[in-house]
């Protein structure tokens, strides 16, 4: 995407400049002394004392005029709050429930010194030390005493004296200024603190905790650090989380056995953190993708603190979902974990067992993570944020996913197919395009780099049609041949290996080809004969052999000929074709009736479906459609969004019609959508849309087709995971929904692994 700039605006950023220069002082005033989370000082007693860590002060108190989850909080220097990003729960405090991609400010909230950002909830402390709070409220985890959520700031009541407040999914917690430590929302592993596990709708102390410095929420557990540089924990334990070498849950706090000279901590999802002073971090509890950052290849929990080998110097630590990242003294950044969207700084995919820098960024004096992206405060004042940016997360971005039909970069197209995280497009002079998700080759470009606009499979010619699985890709030429390319691990490719190919390799032993269907690791091809060939993964049946066993080259499907068309898709697991004579046969995973035979049973070999005179077939992920020739069109399988388009949510083991559509023409089914071309040449669709994968602007799922609008002359379409194609006769390709990885081929997408500024 490069680094483009995205200013909110000037005035933001001389408000940002400014913060970063009084960040001694705090962002809100003198009397500011506390911060977000388990950045919190109280009494004068914090990290800016403790030994190595006294010579980073603004990157240890400036955290506190920040604070990200999936929504942002930002405190100004004036004391007001703004706030951006999602907003189901009210959590942005502006009256509304409207997400913002842009800085707003949060209502009748004044002389705030510190903010919090909780999964859903919003919270700040301001000068007088008293605790505001606002968005969900599910598990009282605002603690007005109700389960009311709150749209705009209220006071928790009986609550003063704070100094440092700390939100996580269901609780929250506060740390007074005289060392005590008061948590309120669920309480069903004891995380409340209080030696039972009754619900607290209000602040309720946690018993036995005294000379409290700083506090951590995690997902059902809390940390404190003490004065005397040892840390507490209570709560939840299963993996390990509260550090004393058990996995039974407390509900009173504890001492973490042999941890000593500690002055930083933070709790992730299920794994703590711990900074000592001479900069080496310590950590325990769940390890799941790594978080724990210790190199353990089995990513084993660990049940008492262990020290991240070759880690020092560290001034804070920040957890995401499943990332962890840690800023150092000279300003760099790492992180380990869990590689989505790029937050490593790379997009180099799995899981990095061991703390690896963020090679692009320097100078860094605040880091903060969020659910799926991480913010950075430069010394010069700029911020800067990289990870996931859809869903309103950071900045000004024109949001990636198309609400409603639009054009893409694809001209002059003969074909189109949409995969679930790549397209490709076969032009009319036989050459082959592709955008999107690219880890394994899909692209065959060569390279495994994603690609937000086409790019041309370079020196291939001749095609006639093309289908795109989960990673791999099919094309078939106007010779007969078949070749593939991209994810090979079970042989998908057909060309007798299981290696990936970056470029197209011919399957073996395939001609007079005249269709092919790419599926979940597996592919189909329908020779001109009427015979049927598959290879790849067949642990359900999928390619219809009758043994079960997979192929690294074709083989001949039973029982089926002469065949006019084949269908699976990008992650299907079964496979579906059309005879001559209007029967419909399948084969292949069945456990939601997606084969429609009227059971759940998986099939080695192809059935038949009760259905005559049908002109044309489509399988989903978990269903499956087929067109009549009257122009009807029947459904079956999965129908838990609507997909089925029946007007319920019932689960069809048999075909049964699809309501208030005819005179269609051609039919596409992805994962949880489908999609009819109607006569003129418009689009109706059904079924999910939480990523606008029905084109109609909304995010509501349709039990009956519903009209896309704004797009006509359709004469061919294809439905990807979450994310629609349409080819119009002029050549033009339009899209619309899920573009998280450039799929849609309109030069954006929804995450960057490399850091653009803010402001």
């Amino acid at each position: 995407m490069g680094a483009r700039k995205h200013a909110v605006s000037s005035a933001f950023g001389v408000i940002w400049r400014l913060c970063v220069v009084v960040a001694a002082l705090g962002c809100g005033g003198p009397e500011s002394r506390g911060s977000s989370g388990s950045e919190a000082v109280a009494n004068g007693v914090g990290p800016e004392g403790q030994g190595a860590l006294g010579t980073h002060r603004a990157s240890l108190l400036s955290p506190s005029m920040l604070s990200v989850s999936s929504h942002s909080l930002l405190l100004k220097s004036d004391g007001t709050v703004w706030a951006w990003g999602t907003n189901f729960g009210g959590e942005l405090g502006d009256g509304t429930t409207t997400h913002r991609r842009t800085p707003g400010q949060v209502v009748g909230l004044t002389n705030v010194t510190a903010v919090e950002a909780g999964d859903n909830h919003s919270m700040a402390r301001r000068a007088d030390g008293t605790a505001w709070v606002w968005g969900y409220n599910t598990y009282g985890q605002l603690g007005d005493g109700t389960t009311t959520g709150r749209l705009t700031p209220i006071q928790v009541p009986g609550l003063s004296g704070v100094v440092a407040l700390s939100g996580s999914f269901m609780n929250s917690l506060a740390l007074k200024s005289d060392g005590t430590v008061w948590a309120w929302g669920s309480n069903g592993s004891g995380q409340i603190g209080d030696g039972t596990t009754t619900q607290r709708l209000s602040p309720t102390r946690v018993a036995g905790l005294t000379q409290a410095t700083a506090v951590s929420s995690g997902y059902a557990f809390g940390m404190a650090l003490r004065a005397d540089g040892t840390v507490w924990t209570w709560g939840d334990n299963s993996s390990g989380q509260l550090g004393n070498g058990s996995t039974t849950n407390r509900a009173t706090a504890a001492q973490v056995p042999g941890l000593t000279g500690v002055v930083f901590v933070k709790a992730g999802h299920s794994s703590a953190y711990a900074l000592k002073a001479d900069g080496t971090v310590w950590v325990w509890g769940d390890n799941y993708n790594s978080v724990l950052g210790i190199g353990d290849e089995l990513m084993a929990s660990r049940s008492s603190p262990t020290q991240i080998p070759g880690l020092s110097g560290i001034v804070s630590v920040d957890a995401g979902e499943h990332y962890v990242m840690a800023l150092k003294t000279d300003g760099t950044v790492w992180a380990w974990g869990y590689n989505q969207y790029g937050l490593m700084g790379n997009e180099l995919p799995g899981v990095r067992l061991s703390p690896t820098r963020v090679t692009s960024l320097a100078d860094v004096a605040v880091l903060k993570t969020g659910r799926y992206h991480a913010t950075a405060v430069k010394t010069d004042g700029t911020a800067w944020a990289w990870g996931l940016h859809d869903d309103f997360r950071y900045g000004t971005f024109a949001e990636s996913d198309g609400t409603v039909p639009s054009a893409t970069l694809f001209t002059g197209a003969q074909r189109v197919s949409a995969g679930m995280y790549h397209s490709l497009v076969q032009l009319a002079d036989g050459t082959v395009w592709g955008s999107g998700y690219n880890t394994v080759g899909q692209l065959g470009d060569g390279t495994t780099t994603r690609r937000e606009s086409p790019t041309q499979v370079p020196t291939f010619t001749g095609a006639s049609a093309v289908s795109t699985g989960t990673t791999h890709t099919l094309a078939l030429k106007t010779d007969g041949t078949v070749w593939a390319w991209g994810d090979n691990s079970q042989g998908q490719l057909g060309d007798g290996t299981l290696t990936p190919r970056l470029v197209p390799v011919q399957v073996l032993g395939l001609s007079g080809v005249s269709a092919v269907a790419a599926g979940r690791d597996f592919s189909v091809a329908l020779k001109l004969d009427g015979t049927v060939w598959a290879w790849g993964l067949n642990t359900s049946g999928q390619m219809g052999d009758g043994s079960g066993l997979s192929s690294a080259v074709p083989v001949q499907v039973l029982n089926v000929t002469g065949v006019s068309a084949v269908s699976t898709s990008a992650r299907a697991d079964h496979a579906l074709a059309l005879k001559s004579d209007g029967t419909v046969w399948a084969w292949g995973s069945n456990s939601y009736g997606q084969l429609g035979d009227g059971t759940t049973t998986q099939r080695l070999a192809p059935v038949r479906l009760l259905l005559t005179g049908m002109t044309a077939v489509s399988a989903g992920t978990q269903h499956s459609l087929a067109l009549k020739s009257g122009g009807t069109v029947w459904a079956w399988g999965t129908n838990t969004y609507g997909q089925v388009g029946d007007g319920t949510v019932t689960r069809r083991l048999s075909p049964v019609q699809v309501v208030g559509i005819g005179g269609v023409k051609a039919l596409a089914a992805g994962d949880t959508h489908s999609l009819a071309l109607n006569a003129g040449g418009t689009v109706s669709a059904w079924g999910a849309n939480s990523w606008y994968q029905l084109g109609d602007g909304t995010r509501g799922n349709q039990l009956a087709p519903a009209t896309v609008f704004g797009v006509a002359g359709v004469t061919a379409l294809s439905a990807g995971y979450h994310h629609s194609l349409a080819l119009r006769s002029d050549g033009s390709v339009w899209a619309w929904g899920d573009n998280l990885y450039g799929q849609v081929g309109n030069n954006k997408s929804g995450f960057t692994p490399v850091p653009v500024q803010l402001w």
